[in-house]
């Protein structure tokens, strides 16, 4: 059996997989509400607030840690069972979220879930390598980017719909089961890699090996390896660490939102659960088109005769030019309507620049270098992250977000300084 189009189905599962990654993940903060009223019914917004942030900085530091662990879990074991890994671990840390009676135990599930959802990104970089030509990879990236922000645009008013029939604890061992029934069919489908996968065209084998020019230097079809370095001699390059940087500058922003949307709509604006259900979707809308933007511009850029470097560079620029100006428009947005549609502005513009800044790794490196790279610079985005969120409850306090959105405005301009000066050109990386 041959099917057409095999790299498309199989960015298409783990555009899936990430839509469930981010259900599962958005779900704490949605349910926090009730949560806390169940659990913390003495307790102050602050109070419960900052509660909240301490959860979420465990699972941020298990998930740092997660994206150094999984990066070298799918170099060892590859997409196909890396994935299974991964997801099949955190739909079961999901389920446990029921069983969760305060700080200690919500903070163990949380880091299960941290360290196994942080093998999406790793793994979706990775497999992004093995199965799109150089050309295709932003776009490829962007399908699966967009994964996340369909995931918030479900998992919203999915869990506010759903805890009219259910309770909080039901809530989350449903979603978890929806995680391990996705293994079914990423398991049958991803075989083996496009160079030996049984159900793969010679026609689309050949376009993909023949255009990964970071892997098959001399056409052949065969991986060369032309430069894979180890760990310190990746680290010795100003463009890893362009990479890194730009990842740990540009990733507090969308985890920014991620946290505190229902959060921020609750305080500011007195909602409640399902009030949050009508609003709290619509950012995620903005990254959902932002992420499909910028996949197709940079491929279009690619057709029209642009290189790599004026590409990559244009895209980031423009994405976090875009994020700039609407981060300090949220010092004042006036009515919750207004307020979301700036954050779907700023979220657009976030993922018109991430997925070019992620595909990166692929466009300096080769093999296994690829997976190490994107899970340091992960790691990194995280532990920045995690930063900023334990920054939230002290920056605002009664409910003043400003200065919150002032430091997501001034990582934008830090984002675009670590492109711009560490990596020079977008080319493999040669030794030193």
């Amino acid at each position: 059996m041959k099917v057409k189009g095999l790299r498309w189905w199989v960015v298409g599962l783990i555009a899936i997989a990430t839509i469930i990654n981010y259900i599962d993940r958005t779900s704490l903060s949605v349910l926090w509400p009730e949560i806390a009223s169940e659990l913390y019914p003495g307790h102050t917004p602050d109070e419960t607030k900052a509660i909240y942030a301490l959860i979420s900085i465990i699972f941020v530091f298990s998930y740092a840690f997660g994206q150094a662990i999984f990066g070298k879990i799918f170099d060892w074991v590859g997409t196909r069972m890396g994935f299974v890994l991964s997801i099949g671990v955190w739909s079961i840390a999901t389920a446990l979220h029921a069983f969760a009676q305060g700080v200690l135990s919500f903070g163990i599930f949380r880091a299960i879930l941290g360290v196994a959802e942080a093998g999406n990104w790793p793994g979706a970089t990775k497999g992004n390598a093995e199965w799109f030509p150089t050309k295709e990879r932003a776009l490829a990236q962007g399908i699966f980017n967009s994964g996340a922000a369909i995931g918030g645009i479900i998992s919203i008013p999915l869990i506010a719909f759903l805890t009219i029939y259910f309770s909080w604890q039901s809530i989350f061992i449903l979603i978890g089961l929806v995680g391990l029934l996705w293994l079914i069919p990423w398991w049958i489908l991803v075989k083996a890699p496009p160079k030996n996968h049984p159900w793969i065209t010679d026609e689309e084998r050949k376009y993909i090996l023949t255009g990964q020019r970071n892997e098959d230097f001399d056409g052949d079809g065969e991986e060369d390896q032309e430069y894979n370095p180890d760990t310190k001699e990746l680290l010795g390059h100003k463009q890893s660490w362009g990479v890194i940087l730009a990842s740990a500058a540009i990733d507090p922003i969308w985890w920014l939102f991620v946290f505190w949307i229902p959060i921020y709509l609750n305080e500011v604006y007195g909602m409640d659960v399902k009030s949050i259900g009508l609003y709290g979707w619509v950012p995620y809308a903005g990254a959902m088109l932002g992420a499909w933007f910028g996949g197709l511009l940079a491929q279009n850029r690619l057709r029209a005769g642009w290189n790599v470097t004026k590409t990559r560079k244009m895209v980031i620029t423009l994405g976090c030019l875009i994020m700039l100006p609407a981060l300090l428009a949220m010092s004042n947005p006036g009515g919750p309507t207004t307020a979301v549609i700036i954050m779907a502005v700023i979220l657009f513009g976030f993922q018109t620049a991430i997925g070019n800044v992620q595909t990166l790794p692929s466009d300096l490196f080769s093999g296994k270098t690829v997976g190490t790279l994107a899970g340091f610079s992960g790691m990194a985005a995280k532990l920045t992250a995690a930063g900023l969120t334990y920054l939230v409850p002290w920056l605002t306090t009664g409910g003043n977000y400003t200065p919150a959105f002032v430091i997501g405005a001034a990582l934008a301009i830090l984002t675009l300084a670590s492109i711009w000066i560490l990596v020079p050109k977008v080319e493999p990386v040669k030794k030193k």
